[in-house]
């Protein structure tokens, strides 16, 4: 069913049912309960309610604003009012050099992964330069999607070196252990951030629509002296981060 056929007012308005507001707020409660209005998409404007309801948009505006103060839907001021996503929300700080597994840690969730490709390959020209690699050198390769709590938050591609992960195998849950254990851990890093839509496959592994926002990261990882140690490619879910950095007035 359509969201006109929905809300159109013969099929639930009655006349001795209360407040309008309160049965348009019931209506739309309703279409969110029934998956009619998905997780996460956007409201028709209040313009196009009012048109289909036969109602005020004072009115109409009343039941939205009431289903917000519930968080049922979510206001954005110049974009329009959207159903609650039921995705985890994180902020992920820019400043800290952290794996997927210790950032879930922290937060007291459960990560677990999905392997997509693990061994050990003839680099592409990327890795060759990212890594900076010679042309007959071989490159272990680890990608995962990546879940907390069951669910997929990012698909994460890293390309290391074999003389700094000579078997990919030993990578079972944090590569970042791995290093660690092995005295390379990476202390530094350059990042990249890029939004683009999501085409079909990524947008299967990660449980969204087809064209949704996502976010990528290419990353270039460091030991203290200098050597490369990790290039890892991330595409994550828009809809679950926003990365934060703090930036202080450089002085003259």
């Amino acid at each position: 069913m359509n969201i006109t056929d929905f809300l159109a007012p013969e099929k639930w308005m009655q006349p001795d049912a209360g407040p309008r507001y309160l049965q348009l707020r019931q209506r739309l409660h309703d279409g969110v309960d029934e998956g009619i209005l998905k997780a996460g998409s956007s409201l028709p404007p209040e313009r196009e309610i009012a048109s289909i309801t036969e109602l005020s948009r004072v009115t109409v505006r009343k039941a939205i604003q009431s289903l917000a103060d519930d968080g049922i839907i979510v206001q954005k001021h110049g974009s329009g009012s959207f159903v609650a996503s039921d995705t985890l929300q994180f902020e992920q700080s820019l400043s800290r050099l952290t794996s997927f597994s210790e950032d879930m840690s922290r937060r007291g969730l459960d990560s677990t992964s999905v392997w997509l490709e693990r061994g050990v390959f003839m680099p592409s020209p990327d890795e060759v330069l990212a890594l900076a690699l010679s042309p007959d050198a071989s490159v272990s390769r680890i990608a995962r999607l990546r879940m907390a709590d069951g669910k997929p938050m990012a698909i994460e591609r890293a390309s290391l070196s074999t003389e700094m992960l000579p078997n990919p195998v030993l990578v079972e849950k944090s590569l970042y252990d791995v290093l660690d254990a092995n005295g390379l851990r990476p202390v530094r890093a350059l990042q990249k951030i890029s939004a683009f839509n999501l085409e079909t496959a990524d947008a299967e592994l990660l449980d969204v629509n087809i064209g949704e926002a996502g976010l990528r990261i290419e990353r270039t990882s460091y030991l203290a002296d200098g050597r490369i140690v990790e290039f890892t490619q991330s595409i994550y879910r828009g809809d679950a981060y926003n990365f934060v950095a703090e930036l202080r007035l450089a002085k003259e």
